[in-house]
């Protein structure tokens, strides 16, 4: 029986867990269904050069998709997690150094993105969500088992499997018992003692 502390852990686990994938999701939804604004919010940034704008705009929503996905079903957590903490702070020294730079753009992080007048920034508050989103990635990285989670199924799958094919104690007892002999001695005792006979008798 799980402890009240551990049910605690399970549970925060648990909602971090769906609530990165939600914003996973969320965010390459949008961006999926706008790709000309994506590419517009990459190009904003103007740290890459014109080629990989494009191939960035078209990758980045489908992995922030693959990453929902999996979260959302608890597969490979502790991978996806790991992930999801690089990704996120990509993000957060890209608009870091935007700020820096003086730059006057929306991080597009949720759909628009591209250049704003330059009271319309929000710098702050936007590294600021994205650290609270890398504070959820952390916890799953270090703790990823949660409840209802293809991780957890296929874990429980494979102990009853181990607990199948593994004799029990009892079982263990059993056998060692059988081979016992006459005398008392185990079989590799009396395979001993008979040896030691043949050989007195040389």
């Amino acid at each position: 029986m799980l402890s009240s502390r551990g049910r605690l852990l399970r549970g925060i686990g648990l909602l971090a867990r769906l609530g990165l994938a939600a914003v996973w999701l969320i965010s390459g939804a949008i961006k999926v269904a706008d790709p000309g604004q994506t590419y517009l919010a990459v190009q904003a940034y103007d740290v890459l050069p014109e080629p990989l704008v494009g191939v960035v705009a078209t990758a980045m929503p489908l992995a922030e998709l693959v990453f929902g996905a999996l979260l959302l079903f608890g597969a490979a957590t502790r991978l996806t997690a790991l992930a999801s903490a690089a990704l996120l702070v990509v993000f957060i020294a890209g608009v870091a150094q935007s700020w820096a730079r003086g730059l006057t753009i929306d991080c597009g992080c949720f759909g628009g993105g591209g250049e704003v007048e330059p009271g319309e920034t929000a710098y702050p508050e936007e590294i600021a969500r994205d650290i609270g989103f890398l504070a959820l990635a952390v916890w799953l990285s270090v703790r990823p088992t949660t409840p209802l989670s293809v991780d957890g199924w296929l874990r429980r799958g494979r102990e009853a499997s181990d607990a199948v094919t593994q004799p029990s104690d009892e079982e263990a007892a059993r056998k060692n018992e059988s081979r016992k002999d006459s005398s008392g001695r185990s079989g590799a005792d009396g395979e001993e003692a008979a040896s030691t006979a043949v050989g007195g008798q040389d």
